[in-house]
């Protein structure tokens, strides 16, 4: 019975320990998540907009000028940049992504990968260590750029896949990435990066954005696509940190909900067996005074 005690005694204990570890790294990812929730707020309703620019700009160029970086041809060769997390201990979220990712390969490039011709760009070392552990054609010039989560940086990755796909190395390249919706949600999101995506419209009377260039056309648009690529993977990069705080966050809550019940139930099993252990002890001195007197 004692030995029963000593053992409940150190769950006890153990998920003591566990209970301050989970709510001090919930506190801690809420406190991170706030500065990068307010930068991806921020950032967003500008990076959109310029994307929504960008592929007005382009539909109104349709045979005008050569626009190298919206340039249509049939897709042989694939980069997938895929923005996972650097650590752990955050749920399901780079489970989630690289799960996303498969079924991308899966559903639209399976030839293309069935021929070595699908290459992955990871950012965060989850997603590195993965595709290496798994055998996966990959780039790994970028994947610790969370390290240095700035403009400078991301848009060393985002020239990358711009000089690859005018070279002609690529044909196509996505961005695998979770879209930070608030702390408990998050929408895992596959994004055309490469070819530039033009406007769809099928309504005739509606017509597309009129721009007025200045200076230029050509020289304007040269500049600005890949500055606006270029805030396009930034605003990936902050949606997917924010993302990913956010599930550190919930998850870290859920943990110490979780060890706060375990510890409730470790105790009431201390409690009852160190009942029983008393009441086993008195009818034992109980028993022998008995046998004594008699």
């Amino acid at each position: 019975m004692s030995g029963q005690l000593k053992e409940v005694r150190n769950r006890i204990k153990s998920t003591q320990s566990n209970l301050q570890i989970t709510k001090a790294m919930k506190m801690v990812s809420a406190a991170k998540l706030r500065r990068a929730q307010d930068a991806i707020l921020l950032m967003r309703p500008y990076a959109l907009k310029l994307q929504e620019m960008l592929k007005n700009i382009v539909s109104n160029s349709e045979g005008s000028i050569d626009l190298a970086l919206a340039a249509q041809r049939p897709v042989e060769k694939v980069l997938l940049i895929v923005i996972t997390s650097d650590r752990g201990l955050c749920g399901a979220y780079n489970s989630n992504l690289i799960k996303l990712t498969k079924q991308v390969i899966r559903e639209k490039y399976e030839e293309q990968f069935a021929k070595g011709h699908v290459e992955i760009l990871p950012i965060g070392k989850k997603g590195y260590e993965h595709f290496v552990k798994n055998g996966y054609k990959l780039n790994d010039s970028f994947w610790h750029l969370f390290a240095h989560l700035d403009f400078e940086h991301v848009k060393q990755a985002a020239a990358f896949a711009m000089e690859g796909f005018i070279a002609g190395n690529y044909d196509a390249v996505e961005i695998i990435y979770s879209e930070f919706k608030n702390a408990a949600t998050q929408r895992f999101v596959a994004e055309q990066f490469l070819p530039v995506a033009r406007v769809e419209n099928t309504d005739q009377s509606a017509g597309r954005a009129d721009f007025i260039f200045e200076p230029e056309k050509k020289a304007l648009i040269a500049e600005l696509m890949p500055k606006i690529l270029n805030t396009q993977l930034y605003k990936a990069m902050l949606d997917a940190n924010a993302s990913e705080h956010g599930a550190r966050m919930t998850a870290m809550d859920k943990a110490t909900e979780n060890a706060n019940e375990l510890l409730r139930s470790y105790k009431i099993s201390y409690n009852r067996a160190r009942q029983a252990a008393i009441t086993t002890e008195l009818t034992e001195i109980v028993s022998g005074a008995a046998a004594l007197e008699g």
